[in-house]
């Protein structure tokens, strides 16, 4: 959770302490923090851009994944199921390394498993052209570096022009839930880098 708390705003984390962040039912979802060599052998993490569309996640930074359907196994099976969907990676060229600590969204009532994975050998990346406007390839350096790390004003689904500590990413601004799943991997490579 302090890796979670780094990377959420003063209001959300003050929902969180005091309770009233009560999950009501969540709908569940996994998703992949896939890991993998680029062309030069540089380790990269591979982010989405989604879609504009109605909803609250539009045309914002995530990982690929998305909900759990009822012939998935479980949360590991439908961040794989979703990533193949969304990017194109087989399932088992994937070696899921290990499970993070869930994320609660509140404003879409999802409970969210992310995982993280090593696509070792990967091949080019195939969009799902109605959900993924571009691919976010980002340098182990880069998450890494705590100078992409800052606070901006901005207006969200719960609140309006308040301080968020996000990430600056490839020139995106990567900020909530991602943002906080984010901080949780960065902390457990420094323990061992």
């Amino acid at each position: 959770m302090a890796s979670h708390y780094k990377m959420a705003p003063l209001i959300r984390i003050k929902e969180l302490e005091a309770g009233f962040a009560k999950r009501k039912d969540p709908k569940k979802a996994g998703v992949m923090a896939l890991f993998y060599p680029n062309q030069n052998q540089i380790t990269n993490l591979l982010l989405i851009l989604r879609k504009t569309y109605q909803g609250v996640h539009s045309n914002q930074i995530a990982f690929p994944g998305g909900k759990s359907e009822k012939e998935d196994v479980d949360l590991m099976q439908t961040a794989l199921r979703e990533t193949h969907e969304e990017v194109g990676v087989p399932p088992g060229h994937v070696t899921v390394v290990k499970s993070l600590s869930e994320v609660y969204i509140p404003p879409s009532n999802f409970e969210v498993q992310p995982y993280i994975g090593l696509y070792q050998n990967p091949r080019p990346f195939v969009l799902q052209e109605s959900e993924v406007e571009s691919l976010v390839e980002v340098p182990l350096t880069d998450l890494m570096d705590d100078s992409k790390i800052f606070t901006q004003k901005l207006s969200t689904s719960y609140a309006d022009n308040i301080d968020v500590p996000a990430f600056k990413l490839n020139g995106y601004t990567v900020w909530g839930a991602t943002a906080m799943m984010l901080s949780e991997i960065k902390e457990l490579l420094k323990g061992v880098l």
